[in-house]
């Protein structure tokens, strides 16, 4: 038995030698065979998995545009836009109701005591002796820019971003500047600001911008020029109208409606002005004492000679429509008091009103000129509301909301975008209720 079960277990052993020994061998003629095709044939190209598809945010901003021109102009896009989406009775903008302040305010969330873009108009002597002007050199100083914009949160944490014009997107903010800019130019073409939004849509998903913005300063012009109430301004917010339906249809087009979202703003409404309500300074002050540093309605005043207490003591009820401040002493809701290139002394006429040197109301007479209108009131005036419409998949349909305070966007266009937002003065909780 011993010896009979020894010679079996040899025959299997040699058996299997056999065996694994003819596996090798058909093993190796595959090997061969296969290289051989591979030399024969391209190679194969590797598959990857598709790249996320990252939701998109087109901020534009009709600069001027007042909340009321939404009912009372034919703009059936932004109707339609705010049928499918969110829209706010009114935002209300920063103190000053003013240009750059809001812009700025809108992308970082910040009021302008924070921010440092404290008017249209500045001075710093930490930064020189040249005015911050809409249109100034200085303006491109990344040193007036405080606070984080929205694309530089985008492109921090790996998305990228494009301004077709917006405040600040000219200057490198923090080290950072979105992947793509232009520099302002108001004569651009309305359409081929859009035509550059939808090319920088078209590029490649590694290399699209995540977040945009879309500037256009028709209404604003118009308004100022003309007047909030005159038929001229609802004919500019037509033809805006018409350039957001070319964007809407050029997004339809390259298939991404399922990631782009809406928000259409506005920095301010506008006030109708009147020759008839004209506060004329030199009335109370002999202007030669003081260096105005900033245009009506706000001014700014500096002292030349005496004090700031002499400017307001001057000035404080001297007119039933202008009230007059210290910095230090301005009312709390406006949120204007913490920042050095605020004027030691801010005078700021009531809504509808406009502050003038004598020498500007005789040429403005001898003109025969007719005030149009005016925006940088108090932010609690209603004609200082603004536009809020938004649209987008991650937007609810059809809710219209109580007016509501700028600085909450910065933090709402983060969550959209899936952001991290920098420490700001807005409140998530404040657009909750916007979201699906």
């Amino acid at each position: 038995m011993k010896t009979g079960s020894t010679g079996t277990r040899t025959s299997k052993i040699r058996t299997n030698s056999r065996s694994w020994t003819a596996r090798a061998l058909a093993l190796a003629l595959l090997v061969v065979w296969t290289g051989a095709c591979t030399l024969a044939s391209p190679p194969a190209t590797p598959t990857t998995s598709a790249q996320p598809q990252r939701p998109i945010v087109i901020l534009i901003s009709l600069d001027g545009w007042r909340h009321d021109y939404l009912a009372r102009a034919d703009v059936p896009t932004l109707r339609a836009l705010a049928a499918q989406g969110v829209r706010s009775e009114g935002l209300i903008p920063a103190f000053p109701s003013k240009t750059f302040p809001n812009h700025y305010t809108v992308v970082t969330g910040l009021y302008p005591e924070n921010h440092g873009i404290v008017s249209n108009t500045m001075l710093d002597p930490a930064i020189g002796n040249e005015r911050f002007t809409m249109s100034s050199a200085t303006a491109k100083d990344s040193r007036w820019w405080d606070g984080e914009p929205l694309w530089v949160t985008a492109e921090k944490q790996g998305q990228r971003s494009a301004s077709m014009f917006w405040p600040g997107s000219e200057v490198e903010i923090g080290g950072v500047r979105p992947s793509h800019w232009k520099p302002y130019e108001d004569a651009y073409p309305h359409r081929d600001r859009v035509n550059q939004v939808l090319d920088w849509l078209r590029l490649p998903i590694a290399e699209r911008p995540t977040f945009i913005t879309l500037y256009f300063s028709e209404v604003d012009t118009v308004g100022h020029n003309a007047g909030p109430d005159s038929p001229l301004v609802l004919e500019a917010a037509g033809r805006l109208d018409a350039e957001i339906a070319a964007l809407t249809t050029g997004v339809r087009a390259l298939g991404l409606d399922s990631l782009v979202h809406y928000v259409i703003v506005s920095d301010h409404g506008m006030s109708q002005l009147s020759m008839d309500r004209v506060i004329v300074l030199d009335d109370y002050l002999d202007m030669g004492t003081v260096m105005t540093i900033d245009g009506s309605p706000v001014i700014g005043l500096s002292p030349r000679t005496g004090t700031a207490d002499d400017i307001v003591a001057a000035l404080k009820g001297k007119h039933p429509h202008l009230s007059v401040f210290k910095r230090e002493d301005t009312p709390e809701h406006l949120h204007y008091r913490k920042h050095p290139r605020i004027p030691p002394v801010v005078a700021i006429a009531d809504e509808g009103w406009t502050l003038a040197s004598r020498t500007q109301v005789l040429g403005w007479q001898k003109d025969g000129r007719q005030l149009g209108g005016a925006h940088g009131y108090d932010t609690n005036a209603k004609s200082m509301q603004g536009l809020l419409v938004m649209s987008g998949p991650q937007f609810r349909a059809g809710v219209v909301t109580p007016p509501i305070q700028n600085i909450h966007l910065y933090e709402m266009m983060a969550r959209v975008l899936g952001l991290r937002p920098a420490p700001n003065d807005g409140s998530r909780a404040a657009t909750a209720g916007f979201f699906r």
